[in-house]
């Protein structure tokens, strides 16, 4: 988030029950052209909300809160600039209750009980009850989400918390069972475009006063990632440069000279970080090179940890490539080594040669299915003993006990495949490994059944 905005956000919150009358103040004024576009543009309305058609719809849960339901504290679970700021304060107005509001950035347990005690206190001599916004409510400890449980469980306050991670990681399970969780989605580019051209005619924003040119509103969506904050940040910013250029129209060099990074939606601690890694690793297994390039570049942008992304290259190179394609396990170790030696950003390189090499490779998942079939033996008990020829016969007294006699050296024969035992008597027989026949495995697929014969006595003609 920008850190004018971010400013502008902390001084409402940082002090809850002062700040109570200069928020609805705020909400109900229009505010001073001084304040940063994203506040002055936020909606006034349910109607004026863009995006989050899912909750805000006839019969949704939002909807019927705001229209005088039952009363219930909610989670709003979200991505930057989709609106839970907002959509806490107009619930806050549409059911007509007092208003206080603590961020997480510098509110503890004391501020915490404050507020409690102060709407208490309003509840028992006025009848007025308390909408309590938190935001950002996965920066509180547990033991702050804990001093919550009680006005929340008998209804002193109404929580409306909002969060950019997802609750049930962060947040506490008995916070979670009395609220009900509401996730916004990111906006659209349509919606983000629509917010855009409002902020552009809106007299709240910049009053019809410069225009935008179709490329530069191009440019600003694409950038927005999702993001209205980020959006009309960025508009605001490329409108003053305009302005102070004399410009009539804000244009696309005009707003490439303004914003030159586009967001990325990702959190390494957070949902994100699993459902991202979950759909590089999806797109590799289903040979789509593109997408996996995609979500790579998602990750090394974000910051991730570019070892825990060499790690999962490492598992997924015997995982879903295997004996289809035995270089991939190589080529994944090597990229985790250059990695580990020379950093990043150069070691971006080495993560995408391993990337292109496993999605682009022969898919077989006959390794791990192989030895998670006989881990599933072994914890089922069927282990047995290993047969008297196969045993260590290296030591005094083996002999004696019978180890290492009538063992069968497979290199005495021309074909380096013998007839022998060599699983305990209760899994003689038993298959595991079942080559898929793709790449490197479809020769095996054709060796493995003749080596197995020959094993066990049913061919006695050799293989090589």
């Amino acid at each position: 988030m920008p850190g004018s905005v971010r400013r502008v956000e902390q001084g409402l919150f940082d002090e809850p029950v002062a700040q109570t009358a200069r928020e609805e103040r705020v909400a109900g004024d229009r505010p001073s052209p001084h304040t940063p576009l994203p506040v002055r543009m936020r909606p006034r309305t349910l109607d004026e909300v863009v995006g989050q058609d899912h909750l805000l719809g006839p019969g949704s849960p939002l909807r019927r809160l705001v229209e005088g339901a039952a009363p219930a504290s909610i989670l709003l679970y979200g991505p930057p600039g989709t609106g839970k700021t907002t959509l806490a304060t107009l619930v806050s107005q549409a059911i007509g209750r007092r208003f206080s509001a603590l961020s997480a950035l510098s509110a503890g347990v004391k501020e915490v009980r404050g507020v409690i005690e102060e709407a208490r206190r309003r509840l028992v001599h006025s009848g007025e009850s308390t909408v309590l916004f938190i935001d950002e409510v996965h920066r509180f400890s547990r033991t702050q989400q804990d001093a919550l449980l009680g006005a929340v469980e008998d209804r002193t306050v109404l929580l409306v918390a909002a969060t950019t991670e997802n609750p049930f990681f962060s947040v506490v399970s008995p916070l979670l069972s009395r609220s009900l969780v509401l996730q916004l989605h990111p906006l659209t580019d349509d919606d983000v475009r629509a917010l855009v051209r409002r902020a552009v005619t809106d007299e709240r924003g910049l009053g019809g006063k410069l225009t935008l040119a179709k490329d530069a509103e191009d440019h600003l969506v694409r950038l927005a990632g999702g993001d209205a904050r980020r959006a009309l940040t960025a508009l605001e910013a490329a409108a003053d440069s305009a302005a102070s250029k004399g410009a009539e129209e804000i244009d696309l060099a005009t707003v490439e000279s303004t914003v030159d990074k586009a967001a990325v939606r990702y959190d390494r601690q957070g949902d994100q970080h699993y459902d991202v890694i979950s759909a590089f690793i999806k797109s590799i297994r289903g040979s789509d090179v593109d997408a996996a390039l995609h979500y790579l570049a998602r990750m090394i942008e974000a910051g991730e940890d570019p070892r825990y992304i060499a790690r999962r290259l490492v598992v997924h190179a015997s995982e879903d490539i295997g004996m289809a394609d035995p270089t991939a396990l190589q080529t994944a170790v090597a990229a985790a080594s250059a990695v580990q030696l020379i950093g990043m950003p150069e070691g971006r390189l080495a993560l995408a040669q391993a990337t292109v090499h496993l999605a682009t490779a022969p898919k077989s998942n006959a390794v791990i299915m192989g030895v998670d079939a006989a881990l599933a033996d072994v914890r089922a008990g069927l282990a047995g003993s290993v047969p008297p020829h196969l045993r260590d016969g290296h030591y005094a007294g083996a002999k004696k006990l019978g180890n290492a006699e009538g063992y069968r050296y497979p290199h005495d024969v021309p074909e380096g495949v013998l007839e022998q035992q060599y699983p305990p008597d209760e899994l003689v027989g038993r298959d595991y490994y079942n080559p898929a026949g793709r790449g490197g495995e479809r020769a095996l697929s054709e060796r493995v059944p003749r080596l197995r014969r020959v094993i066990r006595g049913e061919d006695k003609g050799g293989t090589q």
